[in-house]
Order: C-alpha cells, then sequence, then structure tokens
C-alpha cells in the first residue's frame, strides 16, 4: 500500500507489516541527523587511539570508565587519571546484526560483542572474525580504520 493511499483510505500514514499485517507508522519525513558533539573533554581518548592505545578514565573513588567520562557520575567529582587498558580479555556475548540501521547500510551484516577486558573493563564493539566464536573465548582489542576513513576498534579472536 502505497503512502498516499494509506493516509487517504485510513486518515493516518500507517501501512500494514508485508509480513505479519501489524500497523506500522510510516512517517512521511525524511530523517538525516547530523550533529556535532564536543569530546575537548576526552579528547585524550582519540589521541590514544591514533597511538594504538586503548585509554580509560579512572576517578579517584576508583571507578574506571570506558567509553571515557570527564566526570564521575558516582562521587559527581571531576579528578580523573587516565590509564592504559589491556587490550585483551573475554568474550561475554556476541549477536550478528542483520538489521543495519541506516547509517550502518553500507555494511554486510556484522557481528558486535561485549568482552570484559583483563583489567576488568567490559567493552562493547564491532566483532571481526567467524561469528561463531563462543562467550568465555579470548578476545583482543585492535585499533582499525573503517570505511568511512576514521578509527575506532574492534574485538578479534586470539
Amino acid at each position: 500500500m502505497e503512502i498516499k493511499e494509506a493516509i487517504e483510505k485510513m486518515g493516518f500514514p500507517i501501512i500494514p507489516d508485508e509480513k505479519s499485517g501489524a500497523w506500522q507508522w510510516f512517517d512521511v519525513r525524511e530523517l538525516k541527523l547530523r550533529y556535532i558533539l564536543s569530546v575537548e573533554g576526552i579528547k585524550k581518548f582519540y589521541e590514544g587511539l591514533k597511538e594504538g592505545k586503548l585509554l580509560a578514565t579512572k576517578c579517584k573513588c576508583g571507578r574506571i570508565f570506558f567509553p571515557p567520562q570527564k566526570d564521575c557520575p558516582s562521587c559527581k567529582k571531576s579528578e580523573m587519571e587516565w590509564i592504559e587498558l589491556k587490550k585483551e580479555g573475554v568474550l561475554e556475548t556476541l549477536t550478528v546484526i542483520h538489521v543495519r540501521p541506516t547509517s550502518f547500510s553500507h555494511y554486510d551484516p556484522y557481528a558486535v560483542g561485549i568482552a570484559k577486558l583483563d583489567d576488568g573493563v567490559r567493552i562493547l564493539a564491532w566483532y571481526r572474525g567467524e561469528p561463531k566464536l563462543k562467550p568465555g573465548q579470548r578476545v583482543k582489542v585492535e585499533i582499525v580504520k573503517r570505511k568511512e576513513g576514521y578509527l575506532t576498534y574492534e574485538l578479534v579472536p586470539i
């Protein structure tokens, strides 16, 4: 059913899902989102990635934050120190993303995993490798360049 037809028939841009028949709101406005977000307080993180380091912040209260945070949400202080994380750990979970968000639609289905690094920090990252890997297996973090040209980090099997 076309959107114009749906609006004329139902009074709303609601179309039935092809498989389930469930009603779906089909917004007539296209949403394009581009934003600017200040990272000044954590720029050392990005400088670390350029040097092949994975950096986190550690509050004087003992909490470690990855991705790094400028302020501690627990004790409300901004007295953070930078620490370099170990880039190896254990995979805790893994899933394959088949229905990709629009911003990643130019990628084939990809896997995302959560690993607990050897220094206790959990990291969520894309997983590069055979997605048959099981939780409990060793992984490492690699700094890589994305198709878009910027640096990021991924989990890879050891």
